[in-house]
């Protein structure tokens, strides 16, 4: 029930997925869902869960999922702690979701902080960034946490088989940075578990300097939506670029097999969702702004994760 273009866009999301074999269980309003669902291809293996609450956009997370208790993603997550779900999607309220995660889903033994994992579209190949967002303070060990978890997700998802992991600073020394930066440098550099290639710089980040970036997660949300806002301002001037003259016009047609793959790349729909590393079970969170194809990768990615070996591995790696 969560998202810009809920419910419709989840649920065709949902049915997407579904007609590839993947049973779903959706949760809301049922009388809603159900007349979305109803004699579409995928609707035999969709099961509709009644969740009368929501919590909406402007909602103060913590407050909102404890005081609504029925809200659909913190039914939804729900279903997960207790074992009837593999893994729990919601493009709803990003803050609300978390909290519901991580008090009723819960952290895995050991982590002392989760992280948002966003996937970067870098060249030639996509880059992990966390934290995207869930915390705006932390200490070195968190860093370290995150470093490894992130290691995990680029080997289980992007099949890189030796991630390796960068620190977000301002210049490439090891004295560079926040006094957090300089101590965090020094715990990776130490560290055996983490294939720690240094710092890397801002300029850095989309150039594919590393595998996986680690930050805090107000700087990291910075990055994410800076490269996002880039992405959109670049688009932008190419459209007006191309409107320009009749020898542009020619030019765009003769690219636009590449300009389309490039837009693909740079698309946040295209995996559709962030992982919130460090909980006990999957949790994707979708964009806010999520489409059907948005919907139905986020879910593919959370059922991927659940299917696969991601958290083995990072239990493994945190020894």
């Amino acid at each position: 029930m969560g998202g810009d273009n809920a419910p419709k866009a989840i649920v065709d999301g949902a049915l997407a997925v579904a007609a590839e074999g993947t049973p779903i269980a959706l949760v809301g309003r049922p009388a809603e869902l159900e007349e979305l669902v109803t004699g579409r291809p995928g609707a035999d293996l969709v099961e509709v869960v009644p969740a009368a609450d929501l919590i909406s956009s402007g909602d103060e997370p913590v407050s909102s999922v404890r005081t609504h208790p029925d809200a659909s993603m913190v039914v939804a997550a729900r279903l997960v702690a207790e074992g009837r779900a593999g893994a729990v999607f919601s493009a709803g309220n990003t803050g609300a979701f978390v909290a519901a995660a991580i008090l009723t889903v819960h952290r895995m033994r050991g982590i002392l902080r989760p992280a948002i994992c966003t996937v970067l579209p870098a060249v030639p190949k996509p880059v992990l960034l966390l934290d995207a967002g869930a915390n705006a303070e932390v200490r070195p060990e968190h860093l370290r946490q995150f470093a490894i978890m992130g290691q995990a997700l680029a080997h289980e998802l992007l099949g890189v088989e030796q991630p390796t992991v960068g620190l977000l600073s301002i210049g490439e020394e090891a004295a560079k940075g926040t006094s957090l930066v300089v101590e965090t440098h020094k715990l990776l550099r130490e560290a055996p578990e983490v294939r720690f290639a240094g710092n890397v710089e801002g300029r850095d980040v989309l150039v594919h300097k590393v595998d996986v970036v680690v930050t805090d997660g107000f700087t990291g949300n910075v990055v994410l939506k800076t490269a996002e806002g880039t992405g959109k301002a670049i688009f932008s001037a190419l459209r007006e670029v191309v409107g320009g003259s009749p020898r542009a016009k020619l030019g765009a047609l003769l690219l636009r097999k590449d300009l389309r793959a490039v837009r693909a790349l740079m698309d946040p729909e295209e995996y559709g969702g962030q992982h919130l590393l460090g909980m006990a079970r999957p949790v994707v969170i979708g964009h806010g702004s999520s489409g059907a194809r948005g919907a139905a990768n986020g879910i593919r990615y959370a059922a991927e994760a659940a299917r696969g070996d991601l958290l083995a591995t990072i239990e493994r790696q945190l020894g």
